[in-house]
């Protein structure tokens, strides 16, 4: 039934995203209907999935001024889930090149301003990282998992530091996201699905990059995810 279930939420992917950003690769696609159609797919995900998603929040929040949202990593519906609960107006994810490498749907995410990075090269990992900004300056909110893979158990695994420097670079406030439940929903090399688990979405307050450096930026992050973040059971 887990399968089964991954297979559901994987059409469901396809047919919303393919309608509107397939048509993208030649014609673009406006802001306003990439945003409705992220915000649609991470809630479609999430009600596929039956996610019982709690969503607590340390501070309001104004949706439409650029964040840079950075939270832990455990699994693939992380991101559906992130698009279905956080306030911005305007938001684009972060994601890794292999993503990219898949016919029609890495065209169809580049329609839709999704951000490349190729880790494994360090120009193109800039230039990512350049063009993410230039989406913060246009009043985009931009995701990035400062850990820079999903983890097998909740672990928190060493922070990179490129997130953080976007954030100084663009100068745009941090915000810190706990994820809890997404791994014990899709495990990570798993596309078993379990439907119905709870999963929880701790929204910290912004963090002022303005006058701080890298280190001390990361070590704000670190901190919040320590206090915030819970393993996922065995």
């Amino acid at each position: 039934m887990g399968i089964l279930l991954s297979a559901q939420v994987i059409g469901e992917t396809a047919r919303l995203s393919f309608a509107t950003f397939a048509r993208g690769v030649t014609t673009g696609v406006r802001r306003e209907t990439a945003d409705a159609t992220i915000r649609a797919l991470g809630d479609r995900i999430v009600r596929r999935a039956d996610i019982r998603v709690a969503v607590a929040t340390e501070v309001a929040l104004d949706g439409a001024r650029p964040h840079v949202y950075m939270s832990n990593h455990q699994s693939l519906l992380d991101i559906p889930v992130l698009a279905a609960a956080l306030p911005a107006q305007s938001l684009r994810f972060v994601a890794k090149a292999e993503l990219f490498r898949i016919p029609v749907f890495g065209k169809a995410m580049r329609s839709a301003d999704i951000v490349e990075l190729d880790r494994g090269d360090h120009a193109r990992a800039r230039a990512s990282l350049d063009r993410a900004a230039a989406l913060m300056a246009s009043g985009i909110s931009v995701w990035i998992a400062p850990e820079g893979t999903r983890s097998p158990d909740g672990r928190l695994a060493p922070l990179k530091k490129g997130g953080f420097h976007l954030a100084l670079a663009a100068g745009v406030p941090i915000v810190p996201v706990a994820l809890n439940g997404t791994g014990a929903v899709l495990r990570k090399n798993s596309l078993d699905m379990r439907r119905g688990c709870p999963v929880q979405v701790r929204i910290g307050a912004p963090i002022p990059v303005a006058g701080r450096t890298v280190e001390a930026l990361l070590a704000d992050v670190e901190a919040y995810f320590q206090t915030h973040v819970e393993p996922v059971d065995g």
